[in-house]
């Protein structure tokens, strides 16, 4: 039975030719406006070196968290059996509105891919589960900050987790301290973590959950993504500016103690603990990178930015 598109969620294109939907609740896109398929290849696929461990591996684990249109977990399939076709993978997804994946099946927003990952991914986003001889997936609906714990009870150790929630400001709820150490108990020793997000507060949180940071290439935009695991990325080192950041204000995490507060509270106290902190603030931080930048342009480019 063809599911029908709901009038509440209309694609949008993006500049690679895929699409996005904009979430109300959230006052933002799903996907980067640069290229919905390209940030799930170079955010994700990529830096979790999803194609590499399908070539070393006849299993791969991979938690998908925020999984919306299903753009990453499919971009992860595509990769994985391109190089192997009889890579067994066991997927496990979190998803707050199981609206989101079945409006994506209903726009055929996943019918480029190759068969078998529409025709997968339908029957995931319409009954939750899928089990076939390449294909194990699971789809937990509801906060995430109550399904992790599930994970995180059954003892998944992924070797890739997609860490795509809304941003920090919107949705504090998924960057706290407390969600991402939770998030690190289901990582593998040797796998690894990526997210869009290079907010200063996130990546102390996730040094505080116990992970190692590096940065990831910017994608659309110039801001860098960010990767985290167990083990350590030398490959990925964070620039001096990036490391400077870390020690400003910014980098104050969100809070979230016992993992039900709603996000204004979640921002209120962050606020708070701003306010009162003694360490630089963001702005000072900043300002006196754009003195130093500009140092080092020549007399032309910078006479240019200051018109």
């Amino acid at each position: 039975m063809t599911a029908i598109p709901s009038p509440h969620f209309f694609p949008q294109l993006t500049a690679d030719g895929s699409y996005t939907f904009f979430s109300q609740e959230f006052d933002e896109a799903f996907h980067s406006c640069s290229g919905a398929k390209q940030e799930a290849q170079k955010k994700y696929i990529e830096p979790c070196q999803i194609t590499q461990k399908a070539s070393q591996g006849d299993t791969l684990k991979l938690l998908d968290i925020c999984y919306g249109l299903g753009y990453n977990t499919a971009a992860a399939l595509s990769a994985i059996w391109s190089v192997n076709p009889y890579c067994h993978v066991e997927l496990i997804a979190l998803e707050l509105d199981a609206n989101v994946p079945s409006e994506a099946i209903a726009h055929q927003l996943l019918k480029d891919w190759k068969t078998p990952i529409p025709e997968l991914l339908t029957t995931l986003a319409e009954t939750h589960q899928v089990k076939t001889p390449q294909f194990s997936a699971q789809l937990l609906i509801g906060d995430a900050r109550s399904t992790i714990q599930q994970v995180e009870e059954s003892r998944f150790q992924a070797d890739g987790i997609f860490l795509d929630p809304f941003s920090p400001t919107k949705c504090p709820q998924l960057w706290t301290v407390e969600f991402l150490a939770k998030v690190s108990k289901c990582l593998s020793p040797q796998g690894r973590l990526a997210t869009y997000s290079c907010a200063a507060a996130v990546r102390s949180a996730l040094i505080l959950a116990g992970l190692n940071i590096g940065s990831t290439q910017g994608v659309g935009r110039l801001a860098p993504g960010t990767l985290a695991s167990l083990s350590r990325l030398e490959a990925y080192p964070l620039s001096r500016k990036e490391q400077e950041h870390l020690q400003t204000r910014a980098a104050i995490p969100y809070r979230d103690p016992q993992l039900c507060d709603p996000g204004a509270v979640i921002c209120s106290r962050r606020a708070h603990l701003q306010q009162t902190s003694l360490l630089e603030p963001s702005s000072h931080w900043k300002k006196r990178w754009q003195r130093e930048e500009n140092r080092d342009l020549n007399p032309a480019e910078a006479n240019s930015q200051k018109s």
